[in-house]
């Protein structure tokens, strides 16, 4: 009888994983340059428009003010951050740091933008790394979301576990996890 309720509870839809979104970022300082060649570069990865990151407050060491330009990222969401996700595992060799793995997100860096599939290196932007992140999210969570008519999810829900994101990344896009026992 205790097999039977974990089958059924593997087999129930609402408890699949689903990629919320995925964040490029490309962190630059205050060099306007360097802003405008990450933001070039963004564009041609993602196929989406760059937003400017803003800084909260000032930073006299790093002789940044604040409001002041210090990066660019951009956001994707649904099937193209799939696709996309699929493409930047490749650019790492499908090997993630146990480190980067957290309950709903898996974090991970980018040495050179060449590593990706289908970009070729540009002389003008240089070379650049860049921070991703991936949100993963179960279907049902819109109706805590939503402004009218919302509902309550429970936290079990909500959350997904390191060990059940880790087997997700192995069947979905046959991720191998660095420092793993």
């Amino acid at each position: 009888m205790a097999k039977e309720s974990v089958k059924s509870k593997s087999e129930n839809p609402m408890r699949g994983i689903k990629i919320n979104k995925l964040v490029i970022n490309i962190g630059t300082g205050n060099e306007e340059k360097l802003q405008a060649n990450a933001k070039k570069l963004l564009q041609q990865i993602s196929g989406v428009k760059p937003a400017d990151s803003i800084s909260t407050k000032r930073i006299p060491s790093f002789k940044i003010s604040k409001g002041a330009k210090i990066g660019a990222f951009v956001t994707i969401r649904n099937n193209n951050a799939k696709l996309l996700a699929k493409r930047l595992f490749d650019a790492i060799g499908n090997k993630v740091p146990e480190r980067g793995i957290q309950d709903n997100t898996v974090n991970f860096g980018i040495k050179e933008y060449i590593d990706i599939s289908g970009i070729k290196y540009d002389p003008v932007i240089g070379m650049l790394g860049m921070n991703v992140n991936v949100s993963f999210k179960r279907p049902g969570l819109r109706t805590e979301l939503k402004k009218r008519s919302n509902g309550f999810i429970k936290r079990s829900h909500r959350r997904i576990l390191k060990e059940e994101l880790k087997a997700y990344l192995k069947k979905e896009f046959n991720v191998t996890i660095e420092g793993a026992d």
